[in-house]
């Protein structure tokens, strides 16, 4: 009986974790933060505010910038000129003249000293001394002192670096994996990474760079898939595996992704999908598409306006909306999002006589309700 309560409590808090998510919305001109039950988190109360991350949310009160809990209480006074989003626990923040990174408890931290103030990011932040830029901890330990020029975004604990004319990759412990030695590189997923060397456009494939014959571009590696997509010297695009095979030959004028098996692609003037064998599964005849969702639906444009296609083709949700991955509004710019055109674990965001909400993969809207504006479900702990 012990056990089987002990497993009790463990899925409930799987499942609590699991619906730690929540949309920043605009209702009557005030921000409130929504859960996909449609309940609130918090009711709008708001004129600004940006999105959780790390469990806070930075609002806006009596011109001063301060964070909000998951409770919608209180959790950092408002007392700054300006205020990013949290992560690893820290925050960057304007106070009388001076940025500074601050705990959840709203207490100044000492970082080494840096020429600006980078916000953190999977576990690092940059610091640049010297116009050099090196990586350092949320404990404020340097784990790779100022070495390059550039250290670009984190993608799968490996980033872009470079100094001079060449580029190199670095984990995020900071150690060098390869050589500074391409005039490009893509982004790492899972042990592959777009490359080019001496001119030439190829694949890093074990460690080593391989050429790939007849491409002239090849986009990057989305996790999870096989198959990404590359052009030829006559612009025409096909499909490449890991290994650097062609796949699927060059021909297209347009293509997307693969997900779920499908890609969206472009002959002449409309859009359809094909299978990972190249076969045309779904006519041509969109004015637009986008990807497949792991739910199982892509958006598609017919005429003027969206609807959203099963993977058989079939128009499961009417032509009705508009979508957009763009951000809503000035305040967004300064903190994190996850917006996605589609669908994204069981919600689209979608615009209608320009309000915003959400439908389910039925096409029910989300509390039968419109709101002004409206961001992405987002897990509010991350």
């Amino acid at each position: 009986m012990k056990k089987i309560l002990f497993i009790l409590v463990i899925a409930l808090i799987g499942q609590s974790v699991i619906a730690q998510r929540a949309a920043l919305v605009v209702q009557k001109k005030k921000v409130g933060f929504i859960k996909p039950d449609g309940s609130w988190l918090v009711e709008p109360t708001y004129k600004y505010a940006g999105s959780f991350a790390d469990g806070l949310a930075p609002f806006k009160e009596n011109k001063k910038w301060g964070y909000l809990n998951t409770k919608g209480e209180v959790a950092i006074k408002p007392t700054y000129a300006k205020a990013k989003s949290f992560d690893s626990g820290l925050a960057i923040v304007l106070l009388d003249k001076k940025w500074m990174y601050i705990n959840k408890k709203g207490e100044e931290v000492k970082m080494p000293d840096s020429k600006e103030l980078y916000s953190f990011e999977n576990g690092v932040a940059y610091i640049k001394q010297n116009d050099l830029v090196g990586l350092i901890n949320p404990k404020g330990e340097v784990i790779l002192e100022p070495t390059y020029d550039k250290i670009y975004a984190f993608k799968n604990d490996h980033a872009k670096v470079k100094k001079g004319e060449f580029y190199g990759l670095i984990d995020n412990r900071g150690k060098l994996v390869l050589p500074l030695e391409y005039e490009g590189l893509g982004i790492w997923s899972e042990g592959n990474l777009t490359a080019k060397k001496d001119g030439v456009s190829g694949m890093i494939i074990d460690g080593k760079f391989t050429r790939v014959e007849g491409v002239l571009k090849i986009w990057d590696f989305r996790d999870g898939e096989e198959l990404t997509y590359a052009n030829d010297a006559l612009k025409l695009v096909g499909f490449i595996n890991r290994k650097g095979e062609w796949v699927i030959k060059p021909k297209y004028k347009k293509v997307r992704g693969f997900l779920n098996g499908l890609a969206p692609v472009m002959t002449v003037d409309k859009w359809g999908y094909i299978n990972e064998k190249g076969d045309m599964v779904i006519p041509e005849k969109y004015i637009d598409a986008e990807i497949f969702s792991k739910d199982g639906l892509a958006p598609v444009r017919i005429d003027k306006q969206w609807g959203f296609i099963d993977t058989s083709g079939k128009l499961i949700i009417e032509a009705n909306y508009d979508i957009s991955n763009r951000e809503m509004f000035g305040v967004s710019l300064l903190f994190k999002k996850g917006n996605e055109k589609g669908f994204h674990e069981g919600f689209a965001r979608v615009t209608r006589k320009k309000k915003w909400g959400f439908l389910d993969t039925k096409g029910n809207l989300l509390n039968n309700t419109w709101f002004e504006r409206a961001e992405s479900f987002t897990d509010i702990n991350k």
